[in-house]
């Protein structure tokens, strides 16, 4: 019998070669069925799979099994998932997708202020796991440095520019660009982007960050006006996509 998410009723994909090669995904999650339902599609998509169930269990396994993904779960015993999110982050830059039902907005923005590279709420499609999975991961295979394609940015000479043709940023405006492109797909929360643009972590309003993304747009626009690269994230901040 195939193992689902409760109230998922897509099939489970035959089994198939991952664009991103033989990735090692661990999935942390304390409900079976769940994580059953996970590494089917999972594997069923060409990735490696490891689960475990407790929270506690994951920094000494991790220590000796190499992975290229964490899908984490934030309910877990022995250890609670934000607290693991923020302990590796401290010691690794390991691509982390939380799954969770907590749904209020305080948690997704923790979540993402403490480094997850995307947040999942429950009840969800695995379908929709195995794509964000695929995604990040061709995102941080396909950037081998700090340019991303479509923009280059000089950190020695504060310059950006796209197709060789420079953006001509303030410092500010530089220092947020620098942090978007740095991770694209990854959402940053307004105060991650106002810690990234002041050196000296100055208090300033929400708003202000709202005003550089907008002259940050419109510098873009004026030589690629039909690409839109920074969006919105409504209730949390901005992402960069080229």
């Amino acid at each position: 019998m195939e193992n689902r998410v409760p109230g998922d009723l897509s099939p489970v994909p035959e089994k198939i070669m991952s664009p991103t090669g033989s990735a090692h995904i661990l999935v942390v999650e304390d409900e079976p069925k769940i994580a059953a339902a996970l590494r089917d599609y999972l594997e069923n998509s060409g990735f490696d799979t490891s689960y475990l169930e407790r929270g506690d269990q994951v920094e000494d396994w991790l220590a000796t099994h190499p992975v290229d993904l964490i899908v984490l779960d934030l309910m877990l015993p022995g250890l609670d998932g934000l607290e693991l999110c923020k302990r590796l982050r401290a010691k690794t830059d390991l691509p982390i997708v939380i799954v969770t039902a907590r749904v209020e907005e305080i948690d997704r923005l923790l979540g993402l202020e403490l480094g997850a590279d995307d947040y999942i709420c429950k009840p969800f499609s695995p379908r929709e796991v195995v794509a964000r999975v695929k995604a990040i991961l061709r995102r941080i295979r396909a950037v081998p440095g700090p340019g991303v394609p479509g923009i280059a940015m000089d950190e020695k000479t504060q310059r950006a520019s796209v197709d060789d043709r420079n953006l001509d940023l303030s410092v500010v405006e530089f220092q947020l660009l620098k942090i978007l492109v740095s991770q694209p797909g990854r959402i940053f929360t307004r105060s991650q982007l106002m810690d990234a643009m002041y050196a000296d972590y100055r208090i300033v309003e929400a708003r202000t960050v709202d005003s550089h993304i907008k002259k940050l747009r419109k510098k873009i626009a004026t030589i690629v006006p039909d690409r839109e690269v920074v969006f919105s994230v409504y209730g949390v901040g901005y992402r960069y996509e080229w």
